[in-house]
């Protein structure tokens, strides 16, 4: 058997299962629709003003750093099981340097997002 039979199988049983899921939630949720139902959601809140204004850069910035220290943790798993399976001393020492090396620009982005003031949340910028 190939070995791309199981990755196209698994496809087809995802895909499968999600037509059926699909068609399912259809066929099986009551239809009662009213007015409150077709509003705006927004916390509990009623909806205040266009959805599609702006917003402040902190939220995106704010966002972004995530994915910067989400990312970092991916990286820091790897490493880490790399990092036990070290056997020379030597060894140990260059791959810790590497990670202080990452985990110091890790750090001076955050300082950098910190001095732009990304996480005032008090400030405006009107």
């Amino acid at each position: 058997m190939p070995s791309y039979v199981g990755v196209a199988l698994c496809s087809l049983i995802g895909l499968v299962f999600i037509c059926a899921s699909l068609i399912g939630a259809s066929v099986l949720r009551p239809k009662r629709p009213f007015a409150s139902k077709t509003e705006a959601y927004e916390s509990g809140m009623p909806a205040v003003g266009d959805t599609r204004g702006r917003h402040e850069i902190n939220f995106y910035m704010v966002a972004m750093l995530f994915v910067v220290f989400d990312l970092e943790l991916a990286f820091l798993y790897p490493w880490a099981v790399w990092f036990a399976g070290a056997q020379t001393v030597e060894s140990k020492i260059y791959l810790g340097a590497v990670m202080a090396v990452f985990i110091a620009l890790l750090g001076i982005a955050d300082i950098v997002a910190w001095k732009l003031g990304v996480f005032d949340w008090g400030k405006r910028s009107d």
